[in-house]
């Protein structure tokens, strides 16, 4: 087998946005584009030398092509050994847990997460360091610098190997390693949860309960946890096969693109409790006969019920969140006497507060939750730790649970605004309106609301000092109201305009009321100083979540 270095010329904007590189599935069918970047990951990461890689993705269009030819790269690059997923797949969360588990130095994770696939869908890669987690802005910066000075790529030149049945082969001095993916994730989740009470409560005859997987990668894993492991009947895990192009649906989970679930469980209560999970598996929505669970408001709940789990029987250390997630999960630190940390943005921003075991429970407002366990959000682990907790509070509901938690703690009405696919320079006029007014806000008022703050969140991690600057726009009404705007970098057409909206009710007798009508001063007050509708001349968002 011959090593070939073939030369190539830089791309431009190959520069990893909040989770990895993402465009649409023919920018990276051009020739030379996958292999710049991947052979800059190998340039810049000199662990990799002789070292382990983790490898594998959610199964979309482009996916085993693509682990074709990493896998040719990394024999030709001096890998020692690369873990691969059987038939290519690995959901995120399971390469992380993989990645620890066997003490890799790095894995190379395939998915543009919720995002469409097929082939005029997207595509994406991403580089994990050695804990597990995504790279942090110093390496992705590394790898960025490196793609704009590549001169070429090496590769074996050799046949594509067998990847759908599992065990050893030799690619040149490279040993390549397909294994069971779903394995090591579902044996360290059997760690965490009581799958006794578990499987006690999905053999009630009177307990509904589904899961959909979204044509996405989460269905080999749901079908072992939730009907091989914990005796759900065969029909409670629906959209089970990973497609190419996720069944020609939108692997997002959240009431638009889950809206078949979303009714059958929230507008006709035909289930107890149901939940979906995302194209690679990091995401998850939760779902209760009568409402739909908010992702800060979930961060908040298991955070509260934490001791119920095993794996968190003593305790947690610390919670931490995004800046724009609401600050439910605050109100509980401060009950525990924990520190809750807010952070940019992007599951990156999160390591640095596990490794230091800072914290122990983690969330986005993005349908995101998670623990120490991985250095990923993860989807499943978030569904399991409702069903341990139903379980171990017999008698309740979804919708008990949550109108007890916030009696207690208070209610946080929370909704994210979406404005998707904005020309670039239309979004950054609206972000930039706002921006200039944030020093004449402050002692404002939006409705009942005094402003007592108004900035673009900066951050610097506790841990090692690094700073992050320009992190989202912030209208803050003391403890009452915040007012959040940000561009998103997960997608890969335009620009993805976010809105948040945020206000604390501490009356029980006014916790029942529609969302959008509480926020609407605080919505009107964003479009009156961002002009989003008439810059895009659109009616309303794309999306409410």
């Amino acid at each position: 087998m011959v090593v070939r270095e073939i030369a190539i010329k830089p791309f431009a904007g190959q520069k990893p946005g909040t989770s990895g590189l993402r465009k649409k599935v023919d920018v990276f069918q051009q020739p030379g584009y996958l292999e710049a970047f991947v052979q800059s990951v190998f340039d810049t990461q000199d662990a990799l030398k002789g070292g382990m890689l983790v490898l594998g993705g959610d199964g979309r269009y482009f996916n085993r092509q693509a682990i074709q030819t990493i896998l040719r790269m990394a024999a030709a690059n001096g890998i020692g050994r690369v873990l691969v997923g059987r038939a290519g797949i690995l959901s995120t969360p399971a390469a992380s847990a993989v990645i620890r588990r066997h003490r890799a130095q790095g894995g190379l994770v395939l998915s543009a997460s919720h995002n469409p696939g097929g082939p005029e869908g997207d595509f994406g890669i991403k580089f994990n360091i050695a804990n597990g987690g995504p790279a942090p802005e110093a390496v992705t910066e590394a790898i960025y610098l490196r793609t704009q000075g590549i001169e070429r790529y090496r590769i074996l030149d050799a046949a594509d190997l067998d990847l759908d049945r599992a065990g050893e082969r030799k690619l040149g001095d490279l040993t390549v390693c397909v294994i069971d993916p779903v394995e090591d994730h579902a044996a360290m989740l059997q760690e965490l949860f009581d799958f006794d009470a578990i499987r006690a409560l999905l053999g009630r005859p009177d307990f509904r309960f589904r899961f959909d997987a979204m044509h996405a990668v989460t269905g080999p894993y749901a079908r072992r946890l939730f009907i091989d492991l914990l005796g759900a009947p065969e029909g409670a895990v629906v959209n089970a096969e990973p497609k190419e192009d996720f069944g020609g649906g939108h692997p997002d989970p959240n009431p638009v693109h889950a809206k078949a679930l979303y009714d059958e469980t929230v507008r006709q209560d035909r289930l107890d409790f149901a939940a979906a999970s995302d194209g690679d598996g990091d995401r998850n929505m939760i779902l209760g006969a009568g409402i739909a669970v908010s992702p800060s408001d979930s961060l908040a709940v298991l955070a509260a019920n934490a001791t119920l789990a095993p794996g968190y029987a003593k305790g947690i250390a610390g919670i931490a969140r995004s800046m724009p997630t609401s600050r439910a999960a605050d109100a509980v630190a401060r009950a525990l006497q924990v520190p809750c940390f807010e952070t940019p943005t992007g599951w990156k921003f999160f390591g640095n507060l596990l490794d230091a075991g800072r914290i122990t429970l983690c969330g986005e407002e993005s349908y995101g939750t998670s623990s120490d366990h991985v250095r990923e959000k993860d989807g499943l682990w978030a569904v399991l730790f409702w069903l341990n907790i139903l379980a171990r509070r017999p008698g309740e509901t979804v919708l008990s649970i949550l109108q007890q938690h916030w009696r207690r703690f208070g209610r946080h009405y929370y909704s994210r605004h979406d404005y998707e696919g904005v020309d670039a320079a239309k979004a950054q006029l609206a972000l930039d309106a706002l921006r200039a007014e944030l020093p004449t806000l402050i002692g404002g008022r939006i409705g009942d609301f005094a402003i007592t703050a108004a900035d673009d969140f900066a951050y610097r991690d506790p841990i090692d000092n690094s700073e992050s600057a320009r992190q989202g726009l912030r209208v803050i009404c003391g403890e009452d109201a915040r007012l959040v705007a940000r561009l998103s970098g997960t997608g890969t057409e335009g620009a993805t305009v976010r809105l948040y909206f945020e206000c604390f009710e501490p009356d029980p007798a006014r916790q029942q009321d529609d969302v959008q009508a509480r926020l609407k001063p605080l919505i009107d007050f964003a479009e009156r100083c961002t002009g989003l509708r008439q810059q895009t001349g659109r009616a309303g968002p794309d999306v409410i979540t």
